[in-house]
């Protein structure tokens, strides 16, 4: 199995899609990052009624790329109804979700795609818990919360995931269109992963850097959304 080197090694494949709110300190440098990288075709960017001066950077980035496609909420609805939106218009053979903080690294997406490309998945989660790539340090209770709802998670689709609640999820296309994200927050991770293991899927898992940030420095998801996973994890899980 031979996978890439580095982005420049990868012809344009692939469509990130972007979902953004109040992000106006990161997303100038993410959208950079994410177009400096040679496999993206396309960057589809969702802005959910952000407040503060996000959709203005984002339209300042877009006169200066064509591949950037902006999509906008009137109201805001949350990180899945942001890539509902988005998902509906890729138009490049791989889809890959894109937060826009700095916590991922679009210079590792040749690792996430080594294994669709060779031929081998149809889906691929990048681990922030495996694997020897570097990650910050930060909150016990934060991942012990993550760990457990992979866990439960795993125990309804029968994956052995290490990282369910991932930002990093690749996917062909194709699959895509065989759902619909229901879920309009966070519920969108243990959704996504309860459907896709319905199917017949080629599920990898890879190892990727982690540059997690405080809640000073922006971090949204809090103990609301663990216990809304849960329920996700049980709804999709074991009633669908």
């Amino acid at each position: 199995m031979s996978f890439p080197a580095s982005n420049a090694d990868i012809e344009p494949c692939l469509t990130v899609v972007m979902p953004v709110y109040n992000e106006g300190k990161t997303v100038a440098e993410v959208v950079a990052r994410v177009l400096a990288q040679r496999p993206v075709k396309e960057l589809i960017i969702v802005d959910d009624a952000s407040r503060d001066d996000t959709w203005l950077q984002l339209q300042q980035c877009a006169a200066n790329d064509p591949r950037i496609r902006l999509l906008q909420h009137p109201q805001n609805q949350g990180k899945g109804a942001a890539l509902r939106t988005g998902f509906a218009h890729v138009s490049a053979p791989y889809v890959l979700v894109q937060d826009a903080d700095l916590e991922y690294a679009p210079e590792e997406y040749h690792i996430l795609l080594g294994p669709m490309l060779s031929g081998n998945a149809d889906v691929v989660y990048g681990s922030r818990f495996g694997g020897s790539m570097s990650h910050r340090v930060l909150y016990f209770w934060h991942a012990v919360g993550n760990r457990m709802l992979t866990l439960f998670s795993n125990i309804t689709t029968n994956l052995n995931l290490s990282d369910m609640e991932t930002c990093y999820k690749l996917f062909r296309s194709e699959v895509l269109k065989r759902f619909t994200i229901e879920e309009n927050r966070f519920g969108f991770e243990p959704e996504i992963t309860a459907k896709i293991s319905r199917f017949n899927l080629r599920i990898y898992e890879v190892s990727i850097s982690y540059f997690g940030r405080t809640y000073a420095e922006g971090k949204k998801i809090g103990w609301k959304d663990g216990f809304s996973a849960l329920r996700c994890i049980i709804k999709y899980g074991l009633f669908r």
